[in-house]
C-alpha cells in the first residue's frame, strides 16, 4: 500500500466516522421525539479508487407491522376512553345508591317525608318537608338531564374541533407527500420529512383509524377502515357545522344537528357501516347521537313514571279533569306527543309550592281543594304515598317486563347506568394495557440509547484509528523529506 493510499483510506474513514457520530447523536437526542425513527449510516467500499469507504446514505428504520399495531391500539384506546368517560359522567350525574343526592336517595327521602306528614297531617313543618322532598326529587332528575345535555353539547364541540384538526393534518400529509417526492427526486435526505409525516398520520389515526397504501416516489395514500379516502394525491375535506348548545329533541334525523360530509358527500358516522368507525371522532358521534339519546330516554321514562303516578284517576278527587297532578311537565300534564327532554322539564305543581304562591296544606287536602279542611285528615297523604309504592305497568321494557314501584324504576335506572359504566371501564382497562404494550414493543425496536452509546464508542475508536494512520503518514512524510 502506498502512502497516498493509506492517507486516502484514513481520510475517508474520518469522514465516515464524522457522519456516523452525527447519526448516533441524532438518535440519542430524539429517542423520545414522537414520530422519530432510528437511523443508521450505510457505508460501502470506494468503488472509484478502490481505497477507503464512502457514505451511501442514512437509513431510517421503521417496522410497518409494529407501527400498524401500535396505531390500532392508539385508536381503540381513544375510542374506548371517550365512551368510558361518558358513562362515568352519566353515573356521577344520576348518582349511586350510597349518594345522598342521587335520584334513588331523593325518592326514598320523599317517600319518608310523606309518611311523616301522614303521621301528623296538621303539622305545617312536616307538610313543608314533604313538598321540599318532592322538589328535591324533581330537581335531581332535571339536574341529571341538564348534565347529560351539557355532555352532549361538549361532544358536539369536540366533533367540530376534531374535524378542524383532521383537515389540517390531512393537508399536512398532502404537502409532505409532495416535499418527499421533490427532495428524493433531487437525491436529498427525506428522513426528517418522513418523521413529520409519521407524526401527522399518528394524529389522524387517533381521530380516525387509517390504512396506508404506498404510492410512487415515497408518497402514501390514507384510507379509513370504512373505505373513505382521506388522502390520495389530494387531501379530502371534511365538513361539519357546529351547533354548540344542544337540546334533547335535536337529532341528525330532524336536521337540527349536523352530520359529517367528506368532499361534500354525507357519510355514516355510527354503526358498523360508519365510514369513520373507531377512533375518537366516531366515539364523540356515538356519544352525541346514540348514547346520550338512550340515556335521555331512560331519564324521561323515570320522569314520566313519576308524573303519571300522581295523575292516576281517583288518586286526588279534588283535581279537575285535564289538570296536572303533584308532578308536572313544566306545569302541564304528561303528553306522549311532547318533545324529548321531559326529565329536564319535570317540576312540582306550583299549587303546593309556597315559593311560587302555593300552599303546602293542599298536599293534605288535595291539590284542587279550596279550603284547608280537616287538619287531622291524612287520607290524601297516604294515597300519595301509596301511589309511590304501587306497582305500575311500564310503557316499554327498558327497565324490564314486570310491574314496578317508583323505587323499582329508579333502582333499575341506577343498575343500568352502573352496569354500562362497569362494562366500559373494563373495556378501557384492556385498551389501556394493549396500548401500553404496543408502545413498549415499538420502543424496544426503536432507539436504544444504551446501544447507541456503545455505537458511539466504536465510532470514536474508528475515528482515533484513522487519525493515528494520518499521523503516521505525516511522520513518514517528514522522514522522507529529511532524507
Amino acid at each position: 500500500m502506498t502512502i497516498s493510499s493509506a492517507f486516502n483510506n484514513a481520510l475517508s474513514g474520518l469522514s465516515a466516522a464524522g457522519r456516523a457520530t452525527g447519526v448516533v447523536s441524532d438518535n440519542i437526542a430524539n429517542a423520545l421525539t414522537p414520530g422519530y425513527a432510528r437511523r443508521s449510516l450505510e457505508v460501502a467500499s470506494n468503488g472509484y479508487s478502490g481505497n477507503g469507504v464512502r457514505v451511501v446514505g442514512v437509513t431510517r428504520h421503521s417496522d410497518p407491522v409494529l407501527l400498524s399495531n401500535r396505531r390500532a391500539a392508539d385508536a381503540a384506546h381513544g375510542h374506548t376512553n371517550t365512551i368510558a368517560n361518558f358513562h362515568a359522567t352519566l353515573e356521577k350525574a344520576i348518582g349511586t345508591t350510597d349518594d345522598a343526592s342521587s335520584i334513588t336517595s331523593r325518592l326514598a327521602d320523599f317517600e319518608s317525608a310523606l309518611l311523616q306528614a301522614a303521621s301528623l297531617p296538621e303539622s305545617a313543618t312536616r307538610l313543608g318537608l314533604a313538598v321540599s322532598g318532592a322538589k328535591d326529587l324533581a330537581a335531581s332528575i332535571s339536574n341529571a338531564s341538564e348534565e347529560l345535555r351539557q355532555t352532549r353539547s361538549a361532544a358536539d364541540r369536540s366533533i367540530a374541533n376534531q374535524v378542524d384538526r383532521l383537515n389540517a393534518q390531512l393537508k399536512n400529509v398532502e404537502d409532505l407527500n409532495q416535499k418527499i417526492q421533490d427532495v428524493s427526486g433531487s437525491g436529498g435526505n427525506v428522513n426528517a420529512l418522513l418523521d413529520q409525516r409519521q407524526q401527522a398520520v399518528d394524529e389522524i389515526n387517533e381521530i380516525v383509524p387509517v390504512n396506508i397504501a404506498q404510492r410512487s416516489h415515497g408518497q402514501i395514500a390514507l384510507f379509513t377502515d370504512g373505505g373513505a379516502i382521506l388522502v390520495d394525491g389530494k387531501a379530502a375535506t371534511l365538513s361539519f357545522n357546529l351547533t354548540g348548545e344542544t337540546k334533547p329533541h335535536m337529532t341528525v334525523q330532524n336536521n337540527l344537528l349536523s352530520g359529517l360530509e367528506i368532499n361534500g358527500i354525507a357519510v355514516a358516522t355510527t354503526g358498523p357501516t360508519s365510514a369513520i368507525r373507531g377512533g375518537t371522532l366516531a366515539a364523540q358521534f356515538e356519544v352525541r347521537d346514540v348514547l346520550s339519546i338512550h340515556a335521555q330516554e331512560d331519564l324521561d321514562a323515570v320522569a314520566r313514571d313519576l308524573i303519571e303516578r300522581f295523575e292516576a284517576s281517583g288518586l286526588d278527587t279534588t283535581v279537575a279533569a285535564g289538570q296536572p297532578g303533584l308532578f308536572t311537565d313544566d306545569g302541564s300534564r304528561f303528553s306522549a306527543t311532547a318533545p324529548a327532554g321531559l326529565a329536564g322539564r319535570i317540576q312540582v305543581n306550583a299549587i303546593v309550592d309556597p315559593e311560587r304562591g302555593g300552599d303546602t296544606w293542599k298536599l293534605r287536602t288535595g291539590l284542587g281543594a279550596a279550603t284547608p279542611g280537616e287538619q287531622g285528615d291524612a287520607r290524601q297523604l297516604k294515597a300519595f304515598e301509596a301511589a309511590l309504592t304501587a306497582k305500575r305497568t311500564q310503557p316499554d321494557d327498558r327497565f324490564g317486563t314486570g310491574d314496578l314501584t317508583a323505587a323499582g324504576v329508579s333502582a333499575a335506572l341506577l343498575s343500568k347506568i352502573a352496569s354500562d359504566n362497569s362494562t366500559s371501564s373494563k373495556a378501557l382497562s384492556f385498551a389501556s394495557a394493549n396500548k401500553a404494550e404496543m408502545t413498549r414493543v415499538e420502543k424496544e425496536n426503536g432507539v436504544d440509547t444504551d446501544a447507541e452509546v456503545q455505537n458511539l464508542i466504536l465510532v470514536e475508536k474508528a475515528y482515533a484509528a484513522n487519525a493515528r494512520v494520518i499521523q503516521v503518514v505525516d511522520e513518514l512524510m517528514d522522514t522522507l523529506l529529511r532524507l
